[in-house]
C-alpha cells in the first residue's frame, strides 16, 4: 500500500541532532428473527460507540461472515495487501524495489525477497499440506467453519462495495483488490504463525548462493568479514539482532491479579493486557465480540483478518498474550565440499543439497510485466541463509541451515479457537499442551474463580540443555548462552550439522515432530499476581522462581526496567505500600497503573543525573569537542514528576539522556554503584552513580541534541509527541521501553511524517465477580479503520492520548441500550 512507508528513528533530539550532523451498508436495519437458544438464522453485526462490531450468529460460519464483513468494511485496504504478500505479488503489482513488512517489525525487506520467501512456501505447498491433515496438526472442523464463512463475508462486503468505490484512497480501483479464497486466510494465518523467523533470517535464505555462482543469480551479498572468532561472530550477531529491537519491536504487559490481589470487595480476578504491536500494516489489532448464544461468547481483539479472538475474555475467562523470550528457530552448521559447495558432511557422507528454482512476476520501470527466478537452496534440516538479522554468514567452509519451528505450524488457529471457549485457566493450560500452537508468545490468564495464570507453554525447539551442551558449535554456545546479555537478544542455537543426532529430537509427548514437551515448559498459577513484560519466566512471581530449559530463556540475571516496574507497582498495590487509598486492585486503579506513564528509570536515576548535573564545574561539559553549559537542564530535571504524560516537562529531556546513557546496553552495564543482585532481582541494579564521566557525558549530550534541534529543554512532551489524523494533531503519552514505562510507544515516520510504529494497541481491563457477566474496559489506540475516510479511523485515538477508556458493552442488554447502535443483518 503507497502509504505506509516507514522509517525508523531514534528519540527527537537525537535524531535531529544526527540529521544536523466508510460509510454502513445498512443503518438501523431490523434484526434478523433469533431465540435466545440459537441465535438468529441470520449473521447479525451490531455497532455500538467507536464502531465496535457485536457479531452474533447461529453456527460458526456465521459468526466467521459477520466478522469478515465488518473487517473488511473497516480495512479492506490493509487486508487486501496482506493477501497480496503471502500470494508472492508485491512485485508485479507494485515493483520489486518498494519495502514491505512480512514479519514483526515494519519495512524490513524488498517486495521482491518477499515475494521469493513465500513463493517458495507456495510452490512447496506448505499451507495446502498442512490443511490436508487431521486435528491438531490441521486445522479442527469449527476453524474451518468460521474461516469459510469469513471469506464469503469479505467478499461480500467486496461485491456490494465494487473495488472502484472502496473509500480507502490507498487502494481504491486497484487491479490486486479481488476476492479471495479460503487458502488465502490460511496463508495469511501462516505467515502470522512464521513471522519470528522472517525478520532476521528472510533476506539471507532468498539470496543464498554458493561460492562460484554467477553474480545474475542473486545480488551481491554483503561483503564477508574478516575470519572472527566464533565469540566475536556471536556478538556481531547478538548486536545486529539487538539493534534491530531497539528501533521498535513488538512488545508487549500483562498482569494476571487472583483472589489475593483484588481489593476486598471488588471481585474474584482481574487482568490488564497490553500488548505493543504495530500501528500500521498487518500485525493491527481489530476489536470485536463473537457471539452464538448459550454456546459461544467472547469478546477482545485479533490481528486483523483472523475470525477469532486472540487476546480478550470469554464469561469466566480473561487472557493476553506476551512476546516470549525463545527464539522460534534453530541454525545447523553443514560443512560443504570445497570443491562442490552444494554437497554436505552428514555423518561422515556427503549429501547433495536440494536446489529449487522459483520465479516471481516483476513489473519493470515502463510497466511491463518481467519474470525473476532464483535458485534457492536446502537441507535436511531446512533452507540455507548467508545473512542473520543483515549480518552475513558466509558460505564458504560450510553454510548455514534453518530450522523454523512454526514452518509446520497451523495448530495455532485451533489454540485461539480452543482459548475462546475456557472456562477457567485449567482450560487454558490444556489448550496450550494439547494443540502446542502458540508461536513465540506467552500466555497471562485468570479466572473467575480466583486463579491467575502465566504459561510459556508454545511450539519451541525440543531442545533441552542436555542436547544443547552436546551440539551447539563454538559460536553457537556463546549465542545460546547470550554472553554479551545483549537486550531482546534469544538463546539462538547454531547445532553441529554434521552430526545428524543434532536435529532436533522427536517427543512422544509433543504435538508435533522437533519441539519441546509442553510438559517441561513453564506455567505458574497462584492467587495473588503473575505477569510478565517481555522478560522470561524466571520472575512470573518473584516470590516463586520459575525453572526451565535455557532455550526458553534466561534466569537469575537482571531483569528490564519494564519488568521491574510491573512487579514493583502490582506488590505496591497489593499490599497498600504506593501511596493509595486500601490495598489490593480495583478496575480504576488497575486501568491508572498502566496510563500512569512512570519511568523506572527516573526513579532508579533521576536524583543521580541532577547531582551530576548540578555538580558540573560553572554548568559546562566538554563533550565530542563542545563545551555544553547543561545549568539550565538541573532545576528542569529535579522539578519532573518521573511521568511521560503530555504535558510533562523535563521527560523529553530525560529520555533523550537515558537513550544516550545506556546505547543499546544491558540494564546491568549502566554505572550503577550498587550492582545486580539475583536474590535481588526487582531492586537490583540501583543507584546510578553520579560521579561517572558516562552520566555527565550524556546529558550533554542530550542538552545539545534538544537545542540544535530547536526543542527547549523544558518543553512538554507533547510538542515533540504527537501524531497527525486528517490534518489534527493528537499528542501521545508514554515512551520507548528503555524507560521503564509500561505504556511503550515507539516513534518512526509514516509517509514522512512522525507517527507511532510500535506501542500500546489493544488495552483491555477485566474483572470478574463471583458471578454475574465480566466487567471489562477496552482501548484500541489507532482506532478500528485504517481508512482516513472513516468515522473510526482516529476517535480511539483521541480517548488513548487524553488517557479515557471505552467501558465495554457484553451483554445483550448492554448491547442493545447503546446509544450509537446501528444493525446490519447479513440477508
Amino acid at each position: 500500500m503507497a502509504r505506509r512507508k516507514h522509517r525508523k528513528k531514534l528519540p527527537v533530539a537525537v535524531m535531529a541532532a544526527m540529521a544536523l550532523m466508510g460509510t454502513m451498508a445498512a443503518v438501523g436495519a431490523p434484526a434478523a428473527t433469533a431465540t435466545a437458544a440459537s441465535g438468529p438464522d441470520k449473521p447479525t453485526i451490531r455497532y455500538t460507540e467507536y464502531g465496535i462490531p457485536h457479531i452474533i450468529a447461529s453456527t460458526l460460519g456465521g459468526i466467521g461472515e459477520g466478522y469478515g464483513y465488518a473487517a473488511a468494511k473497516d480495512n479492506i485496504c490493509t487486508l487486501a495487501d496482506t493477501y497480496l504478500m503471502v500470494n508472492a505479488q508485491r512485485s508485479r503489482y507494485l515493483g520489486p524495489d518498494g519495502r514491505t513488512s512480512p514479519g514483526q517489525n515494519q519495512n524490513t525487506t524488498t517486495n521482491l525477497n518477499s515475494d521469493l520467501y513465500f513463493q517458495r512456501i507456495n510452490d512447496n505447498q506448505v499451507v495446502e499440506r498442512l490443511l490436508a491433515q487431521p486435528a491438531p496438526n490441521g486445522p479442527e472442523p469449527e476453524v474451518k467453519e468460521a474461516i469459510s464463512g469469513y471469506v464469503q463475508g469479505y467478499n461480500r462486503y467486496l461485491a456490494e462495495t465494487g473495488v472502484n468505490n472502496i473509500s480507502d484512497p490507498a487502494c481504491r480501483g486497484a487491479a490486486w483488490v479481488r476476492p479471495i479464497t479460503e487458502l488465502d486466510v490460511y496463508r495469511h494465518a501462516h505467515a502470522e504463525i512464521i513471522m519470528g523467523v522472517a525478520d532476521p533470517l528472510l533476506d539471507g535464505e532468498v539470496n543464498a548462493t554458493p561460492p562460484g555462482a554467477s553474480a545474475a543469480a542473486a545480488p551481491a551479498a554483503a561483503p564477508a568479514a574478516p575470519a572472527a572468532s566464533p565469540e566475536e561472530t556471536a556478538a556481531k550477531i547478538s548486536e545486529a539482532i539487538a539493534a534491530s529491537h531497539q528501533q521498535g519491536a513488538m512488545g508487549s504487559n500483562a498482569l494476571a491479579v487472583g483472589s489475593q490481589g483484588v481489593s476486598p470487595g471488588t471481585g474474584t480476578s482481574m487482568l490488564l493486557a497490553n500488548p505493543h504491536f504495530p500501528w500500521q500494516g498487518k500485525n493491527r489489532m481489530w476489536q470485536s465480540q463473537l457471539t452464538i448464544p448459550g454456546k459461544f461468547n467472547v469478546s477482545g481483539a485479533s490481528l486483523l483478518g483472523l475470525p477469532a479472538v486472540n487476546i480478550g475474555h470469554t464469561d469466566d475467562v480473561a487472557w493476553s498474550h506476551t512476546v516470549a523470550t525463545v527464539a522460534p528457530f534453530g541454525l545447523f552448521d553443514v560443512q560443504v565440499d570445497p570443491l562442490h559447495p552444494t554437497n554436505y558432511l552428514v555423518d561422515g557422507v556427503w549429501t547433495p543439497m536440494t536446489s529449487q528454482q522459483v520465479g516471481v512476476d516483476v513489473r519493470n520501470p515502463d510497466g511491463s510485466i518481467g519474470r525473476v527466478t532464483r535458485t534457492l537452496w536446502s537441507t535436511r534440516y531446512g533452507p540455507i541463509t548467508t545473512a542473520m538479522q543483515g549480518y552475513p554468514l558466509p558460505w564458504v567452509v560450510s553454510a548455514h541451515a534453518v530450522r523454523d519451528a512454526n514452518m509446520d505450524n497451523l495448530r495455532a488457529l485451533n489454540t485461539w479457537f480452543h482459548l475462546d471457549r475456557a472456562k477457567d485457566v485449567n482450560d487454558v493450560v490444556n489448550a496450550l499442551e494439547t494443540t502446542e500452537g502458540v508461536p513465540f508468545f506467552n500466555t497471562v490468564a485468570t479466572d473467575r474463580k480466583g486463579n491467575a495464570l502465566y504459561a510459556d507453554i508454545q511450539a519451541a525447539p525440543n531442545i533441552t540443555d542436555e542436547h544443547a551442551q552436546s551440539c551447539l558449535t563454538l559460536t553457537g554456545q556463546a549465542l545460546f548462552n547470550q554472553v554479551l546479555r545483549l537486550p531482546n537478544v534469544p538463546p539462538i542455537s547454531i547445532f553441529d550439522g554434521k552430526r545428524s543426532e543434532c536435529d532436533w529430537p522427536n517427543d512422544p509427548n509433543a504435538v508435533a515432530p522437533g519441539l519441546l514437551d509442553p510438559h517441561k515448559q513453564p506455567r505458574l498459577i497462584r492467587s495473588d499476581f503473575v505477569g510478565n513484560a517481555n522478560d522470561s519466566a524466571w520472575l512470573a512471581n518473584p516470590d516463586q522462581p520459575l525453572a526451565f530449559p535455557r532455550v526458553m530463556g534466561d534466569s537469575a540475571t537482571p531483569r528490564t526496567l519494564r519488568t521491574q516496574e510491573l512487579i514493583q507497582t502490582a506488590r505496591n498495590r497489593i499490599d497498600g505500600n504506593d501511596g493509595l487509598p486500601g490495598r489490593g486492585f480495583t478496575p480504576e486503579n488497575m486501568r491508572q497503573l498502566l496510563f500512569a506513564d512512570n519511568g523506572r528509570a527516573a526513579d532508579l536515576g533521576l536524583n543521580a543525573t541532577v547531582s551530576a548535573c548540578q555538580g558540573a564545574p560553572f554548568g559546562l561539559v566538554l563533550v565530542d569537542g563542545n563545551l555544553v553549559n547543561i545549568s539550565e537542564a538541573c532545576p528542569i530535571l529535579a522539578a519532573w514528576n518521573h511521568k511521560f504524560s503530555a504535558d510533562s516537562r523535563g521527560s523529553l529531556l530525560f529520555e533523550n539522556f537515558w537513550y544516550l546513557l545506556g546505547n543499546g546496553q544491558a540494564i546491568e552495564k549502566l554505572p550503577w554503584k550498587v550492582p545486580f543482585d539475583p536474590k535481588d532481582p526487582v531492586h537490583t541494579p540501583n543507584s546510578l552513580d553520579a560521579g561517572n564521566d558516562a552520566v555527565r557525558n550524556s546529558l550533554a549530550r542530550a542538552v545539545l541534541a534538544l537545542r540544535n534541534a530547536g526543542i527547549p529543554l523544558n518543553a512538554p512532551l507533547s510538542d515533540s509527541q504527537k501524531i497527525t489524523r486528517n490534518g489534527e494533531q493528537i499528542p501521545i503519552h508514554g515512551s520507548i521501553h528503555e524507560l521503564g514505562v509500561l505504556n511503550v510507544v515507539t516513534f518512526g515516520t509514516v509517509d514522512g511524517k512522525p507517527d507511532v510504529t510500535f506501542g500500546s494497541s489493544f488495552i483491555q481491563q477485566t474483572s470478574f465477580t463471583a458471578d454475574g457477566p465480566p466487567q471489562s474496559a477496552s482501548l484500541l489506540t489507532y482506532s478500528q479503520s485504517a481508512n482516513p475516510n472513516s468515522p473510526h479511523f482516529s476517535d480511539q485515538t483521541k480517548l488513548f492520548s487524553a488517557g479515557q477508556w471505552v467501558t465495554e458493552r457484553y451483554t445483550e442488554d448492554q448491547i442493545a441500550a447503546s446509544p450509537a447502535l446501528e444493525t446490519k443483518v447479513l440477508d
